[in-house]
């Protein structure tokens, strides 16, 4: 089968290997009928040292069953369904908690021997915790939506949810990649009455203005500070939704926080430590959270509405690539030509 691995920075290439088999009891060979590319894939775009053995690439998923294994009983060959980014056996003490990430028998796509998803097929672990069923006659508009759910607007939605969002709240959106604009929706949704979202691609900023931003601020550092400051009234945000995951954004996001605020980190770090002193954090008695979103504890509840049609976030995919093009669907959104590219094996 064809595969995505990335061989160092910029190094994107679409190689033939084996197909995926069973190897524990508890997985599952499932045929991707949609990937795409992330954000989070950009960042060993920019940075991975060459290398002569490749990584396999992708996270985000739908597709059909094709094998299970013997410990798998309630999926069959046939079924389509759809994976958070992260397998889990939902059933752990951290599962049960909200916070399937950190699952104790779970684990990453792409890492420790378990392929990639911008492929034909995937190996599934923990096959059972981890993918759910769609209905076999969904409507095939309704896909690209259902696959924002594996990973990107459901991270989106832990940004706001774990900020506590709630209505009548200022919320500020750092970024706007798919997640932020995601992070706009998910707090239009929550009933925020002013979402300001700190962005300056406009085709970007357009869709965060249509799914709820009340404020767009493309100025950067002190100036987008500033901005932030004087739209808040000197007063700051009650929920600062970072997406981005560079220092600069973190130190944005806690400048402008207001006291007893939250920030709410999505965006994967790109550095170790971060200011939580006096000047920072503890000043302002604000809190820091977030992290991986535990997209299975959310996935139910995500799928129901966009089946009912009260959800639909697909508008983030702006562009669609072949697998065997995929290397220019990273090009496409690390050049910001497009917000998040479908690859259709």
């Amino acid at each position: 089968m064809r595969a995505t691995f990335m061989y160092g920075a910029g190094d994107v290439r679409v190689d033939e290997v084996p197909d995926p088999t069973i190897v524990e009891p508890t997985d599952a060979v499932v045929r991707v009928t949609l990937a795409c590319v992330c954000g989070s894939d950009l960042h060993p775009y920019h940075s991975m040292p060459a290398s002569e053995e490749g990584v396999p690439m992708g996270h985000e998923f739908l597709g059909v069953v094709e094998q299970v294994g013997d410990a798998v009983t309630d999926l069959a060959p046939g079924d389509l369904v759809v994976s958070p980014f992260a397998f889990s056996d939902n059933t752990c003490p951290f599962c049960r908690e909200g916070f399937h990430t950190a699952c104790r028998h779970g684990g990453w796509y792409g890492a420790g021997g378990v392929g990639g998803a911008q492929a034909e097929k995937i190996r599934v672990p923990q096959a059972s915790g981890t993918l759910v069923r769609l209905p076999a006659d969904v409507d095939e508009k309704l896909l690209p939506s259902l696959l924002t759910l594996a990973d990107v607007y459901l991270t989106g939605y832990h940004a706001a949810f774990m900020a506590k969002v709630s209505p009548g709240q200022t919320v500020t959106v750092i970024g706007d990649g798919a997640v932020g604009l995601s992070a706009v929706l998910a707090a239009q949704r929550m009933g925020a009455s002013t979402i300001i979202l700190m962005g300056r691609h406009q085709d970007r900023t357009d869709l965060g203005r249509k799914w709820g931003a009340t404020d767009v601020v493309a100025e950067r550092g002190e100036e987008g500070i500033a901005k932030v400051l004087e739209l808040t009234g000197g007063e700051g945000s009650h929920a600062v939704l970072e997406a981005v995951g560079h220092m600069p954004a973190y130190e944005q996001a806690y400048r402008i926080v207001r006291p007893g605020g939250v920030v709410s980190r999505v965006g994967v770090p790109q550095y170790e430590d971060a200011p939580v002193g006096f000047g920072s954090l503890f000043g302002k008695n604000a809190t820091l959270n977030g992290g991986p979103a535990p997209v299975r504890a959310y996935l139910e509840d995500a799928i129901a509405q966009v089946l009912a049609g009260e959800l639909d976030p697909g508008a983030v995919f702006d562009a669609e690539v072949s697998l065997d093009d995929v290397a220019e669907g990273y090009r496409l959104m690390d050049s910001r030509e497009r917000i998040k590219v479908l690859v259709r094996p």
